[in-house]
């Protein structure tokens, strides 16, 4: 499975961006999406995650009431739509599939290269 992700650029603070990311080689709808970002000197974090059934959504304290994730299961792609974007969110952006908590960390089986995002102050 090949996960390719888009939309991510430069944008300034207080602005909107989303993000899609789309998979080619099997079907998902079976399968839990999840976003994750790294910053340059840090961690990879995990941001969301939206699961197949039920369609439920979960997410990182840092981004709850300003990202929101969605999937579309006809065209195999799933979504990270972010508002109210501050500097600190500047990051490369990764979806990943098959997506899983296991205690405290989320981890995912695919993933895609990576989209950076940019806010500038």
């Amino acid at each position: 499975v090949q996960l390719v992700e888009s939309g991510g650029g430069l944008v300034q603070a207080g602005g909107s961006l989303r993000i899609s990311c789309a998979a080619s080689g099997m079907p998902t709808s079976r399968y839990n999406w999840g976003w994750f970002r790294q910053a340059p000197g840090k961690e990879r974090a995990f941001l969301a995650s939206i699961t197949w059934s039920p369609i439920d959504t979960y997410y990182a304290d840092s981004v709850k009431g300003r990202f929101t994730i969605s999937r579309d299961n006809a065209k195999n792609t799933v979504y990270l739509q972010m508002n109210s974007l501050v500097p600190d969110d500047s990051a490369v952006y990764y979806c990943a599939l098959d997506v899983r908590q296991i205690g405290t960390r989320w981890q995912g089986r695919y993933w895609g290269q990576g989209t950076q995002v940019t806010v500038s102050s």
